[in-house]
């Protein structure tokens, strides 16, 4: 059902080299950007009625309006089961606790007398959500993209997710309940890169953002590239990944179980079990065929995802090699199942999330750790770091100096002016002072 790669017996290779030995789903981002770039500019130029059309296209829905009324929201809610509202609640509430911690503080540096730089953090005005509603649907998704945002100080936040047919054009209603319980009153039924177009560019009933964030398939990510540098994004999200490193003292039945509990979002997703304990690795294998037996999605996601490029077992020498192959890998959600576990995930580089021990498994984190859960996929934790209320802000340098506090570093500036051929900067200063360089005191 998995493969393996061995990569015991010898040296391991360095840096790129050690990463193409590894397994990754193919997403071509690239090929996706042609073929939602005309979506897009139809957006651009016809607004709603593009929506309209493409709802229909895609999702076989024909909508009078993508604006979701109020009142279906507060139905929603009346509607939800008691027992999801309660675990809805709770996740919010864990959310807001870890995500209130991350709120940055206006912060002054007197660099001389008379000579300040202030740093203040100012959230974007406006964000534009997104919340998948394919193969499943996220109202989780929600939650993790909506807190950081209202904890950052956002003004504006709206939020989007496909019509479904089944709910008469409206998105998912257990969507909708998350958004009314989260104080999210301006919703849209647009799916897909149509919804990062309508946030791009604006229509008749949204108007445009400053930024869009959350998950979703190719189409989204491509719509994310399209519009970089227009809007700002969280990431180009791919399918997701889970990488275990486990040595022979983790259970088999945990570690089956948590590489099952990835494999069922998408045919697509990775998991990757890396270890120095072959027993383990026979024991995990030997796990699997029955967990998945016992479960739903297997033949549609997990059996292709399993058994696809982008899954494997990997095994190593030992939890030194292992480190090297899981910072070399950087995945999206990384647990470490090993002897002293908290003091291996102290040495890890290279992760969106870290889960530590047998007691905080990836699950734990997509709904109740109070961790975020929107990570970066396809090796970017190498550079990239999950969504948190710091996506929501910009830091802005306020600079402050006097008089005699120019003058004192006066023919510093103009010095390095000069020396880069930019008269016109030293001039700038020299201006303010007759002319003259002013003599340093």
């Amino acid at each position: 059902m998995i493969s393996r790669i061995d990569l015991r017996g010898g040296a391991l290779p360095e840096g790129p080299a050690l990463r193409d030995l590894l397994p990754r789903a193919d997403f071509d981002v690239a090929a996706a950007l042609e073929k939602v770039r005309p979506i897009c500019e139809a957006v651009h130029h016809r607004g709603d009625a593009a929506l309209i059309e493409f709802a229909e296209q895609f999702d076989g829905v024909r909508l009078d309006s993508v604006r979701v009324p109020q009142e279906a929201l507060k139905e929603a809610l009346d509607r939800l089961d008691p027992d999801v509202r309660a675990a809805l609640e709770e996740s919010i509430r864990r959310a807001r606790l870890v995500h209130r911690e991350q709120r940055r503080t206006t912060h002054t540096t007197q660099v001389v007398p008379g000579g300040s730089v202030t740093e203040k953090w100012v959230p974007v005005q406006r964000v534009g959500l997104y919340a998948p509603g394919g193969r499943s649907v996220y109202p989780s998704s929600v939650i993790m993209n909506a807190v950081p945002a209202q904890e950052a100080g956002v003004e504006s936040v709206a939020l989007a997710s496909p019509a479904q047919a089944e709910f008469g054009g409206l998105p998912h209603p257990t969507i909708l309940a998350a958004c009314a319980l989260l104080g999210v009153d301006e919703v849209y039924a647009a799916g897909g890169a149509t919804a990062v177009a309508m946030f791009a560019y604006g229509t008749e009933s949204c108007p445009p953002v400053n930024m869009v964030t959350g998950p979703g398939n190719i189409w989204v990510a491509a719509a994310k590239r399209y519009f970089t540098g227009r809007i700002g994004i969280d990431a180009e999200a791919g399918p997701t990944e889970i990488a275990i490193l486990a040595d022979a003292t983790a259970d088999p039945v945990h570690v089956a179980a948590d590489l099952i509990s990835q494999a069922e979002h998408d045919p697509l997703a990775a998991a990757v079990l890396v270890t120095d304990s072959a027993e383990l690795a026979d024991a995990v294998e030997k796990e699997l065929e029955p967990q998945v037996a016992a479960t739903k999605h297997v033949e549609d996601r997990i059996r292709p995802a399993l058994s696809g490029k982008q899954s494997a077992i990997v095994l190593v020498d030992g939890i030194e090699e292992g480190l090297r192959v899981v910072d070399a890998y950087g995945a999206e959600h990384l647990e470490i199942q090993t002897a002293d576990a908290a003091a291996v995930a102290d040495r890890v580089h290279n992760a969106g999330a870290i889960f530590i021990g047998p007691w905080a498994p990836v699950s734990l984190g997509d709904y109740a750790a109070g961790s975020n859960h929107v990570l970066p996929t396809g090796g970017c934790a190498c550079h990239s770091s999950g969504l948190s209320v710091q996506s929501f802000l910009r830091g802005i340098h306020i600079v402050d100096y006097s008089r005699d506090a120019l003058a004192e570093v006066a023919h510093h500036v103009v010095t390095l002016a000069e020396a880069e051929d930019l008269p016109a900067h030293g001039a700038a200063i020299k201006a303010r002072f007759g002319w003259k360089v002013p003599e340093s005191k």
